[in-house]
């Protein structure tokens, strides 16, 4: 491996550990701007790059839309000159090291969509200079960041590993948790030289409270899949469990809470109406993609995946039967009402939300589909599904909901008062065992 001249090596660490390393990050959504938050509150001067001029313009006011980024957070920063936003990538010049994290979605074939990262590389490349270190934090498939990325950032004539430097570290955002902010969650970060892997490892340690290097860019890649795989595999199976569990007239959540008294051997995961969120209905389909070029068959992992997104259908088809069972009428002309479309609990984060999927059978069949979520008052721009963009929440109360003819509990907010559904509706379909906590009159409830 070419080593790059040490006199710029060693610049661009003694910046990063006197803390005057310039950062530029580029995507400030739910990833980028936590990571530019906790990088500013270091003292690192950082710029998000940005190609929505919405999100630049409400960054410079101090404005988060991000519900767990405060406002106060963000304008402390900027008052100080830490922070700033942009859309301009000629300003990628001025970075030391650059830290990508930008969206990694899948084709409607179920096929890795890197072009974002693609379309990042190529706006950057041009204004890369010697001496700077960039960062892939985007999940997606081992050999991305060599063989996607890599040869772009190399157009211009630098060499990476001697003029420029190339690491990945997976984003481990886990939004809305209070106990696992940016700053508290342990870094991955993985290179191909060793030159990149320490000012990565370097730069991360400044930021968050622990960092594990290993051997390879590809290992990194391969680290954040194995995590998301294990969790996608794990709710499968509860998942299925639920479903033979339900013909047995047994609790799931009552097992579950019993088996996890154990303290070894196991872990408890819990059912719902589907997988949501960026990463875990996401990331097992990019190693099921990737391992189709080395000729394995990724049974189990497909299989995981064919019970999870087959989920929204089964939970369509208790509420039909609830409906029929209580009201003796069928879904088409029958009034829902949807409590929480956010992917989980307490956060206004509706990114693959099973709840759209829902939506769209539910409509498929006649029924007529309404939405409370106290944290989405009005859907945002979606990437599918784009008929539901602008359709807004509707209060929770009892003349709302005498207006309907069932509830199917979606996402399970703890602010949600699930005492005034279950009194005033007489159906509710519980997908998440949000209701538990109302121990009289249940005699409506049924557990999807």
């Amino acid at each position: 491996m070419v080593n790059m001249p040490s006199s710029e090596q060693t610049g661009l660490k003694s910046r990063i550990t006197d803390g005057s390393a310039t950062i530029g990050i580029v995507g400030m959504g739910y990833v980028g701007l936590p990571l530019a938050r906790a990088a500013a509150g270091v003292g690192f001067a950082v710029t998000g790059f940005d190609i929505d001029p919405d999100k630049v313009e409400m960054l410079m006011r101090g404005q988060s839309y991000i519900r767990h980024i405060p406002n106060e957070d963000l304008a402390a920063l900027i008052g100080k000159g830490l922070l700033n936003a942009t859309t301009d990538f000629s300003r990628i010049r001025d970075m030391d090291a650059i830290l990508i994290c930008v969206p990694t979605p899948l084709t409607k074939h179920r096929e890795p969509d890197v072009s974002y990262i693609v379309s990042t590389g190529e706006a950057i490349a041009p204004h890369l200079r010697p001496g700077q270190l960039v960062v892939l934090e985007s999940t997606t498939y081992p050999g991305t960041t060599a063989e996607v990325l890599t040869p772009i950032l190399q157009r211009g004539g630098l060499v990476c590993g001697r003029d420029l430097f190339v690491a990945y570290s997976p984003e481990r955002e886990d939004p809305g948790n209070p106990h696992f902010n940016t700053e508290r969650i342990p870094k991955i970060v993985g290179a191909d030289d060793p030159v990149s892997l320490e000012l990565a490892h370097q730069l991360y340690s400044r930021l968050v409270v622990e960092v594990m290097s290993v051997s390879s860019a590809a290992t990194a890649e391969a680290v954040k899949l194995t995590e998301n795989i294990f969790r996608a595999v794990n709710i499968a199976l509860v998942n299925e469990l639920k479903i033979i569990f339900q013909r047995m007239d047994i609790d799931i959540w009552s097992v579950i809470e019993a088996a996890k008294t154990k303290p070894f051997g196991y872990m408890p995961f819990y059912p719902g109406p589907g997988l949501g969120g960026h990463c875990i209905p996401i990331d097992p389909f990019y190693l099921t993609w990737k391992a189709r070029e080395y000729d394995i068959a990724t049974k189990f992992i497909e299989l995981a995946g064919e019970i999870n997104t087959s989920m929204p259908h089964y939970v369509v088809q208790r509420l039909a039967q609830a409906i029929d069972k209580t009201l003796g009428k069928g879904l088409n002309g029958s009034r829902i009402m949807m409590a929480g479309i956010a992917y989980k609990k307490n956060i206004d984060d509706v990114r693959e939300s099973p709840a759209f999927k829902l939506m769209h059978l539910l409509e498929e069949r006649g029924a007529a589909v309404s939405y409370h979520d106290p944290y989405v008052l009005e859907i945002p721009s979606l990437r599918e599904h784009a008929d539901y963009i602008g359709r807004q929440s509707v209060p929770l109360t009892a003349q709302t909901l005498s207006e309907v003819d069932a509830v199917l509990v979606v996402t399970d907010h703890d602010c949600v008062d699930y005492r005034l559904i279950v009194d005033s509706v007489r159906v509710v379909v519980d997908t998440r065992n949000a209701t538990r906590t109302v121990r009289q009159g249940r005699v409506n409830v049924f557990d999807a």
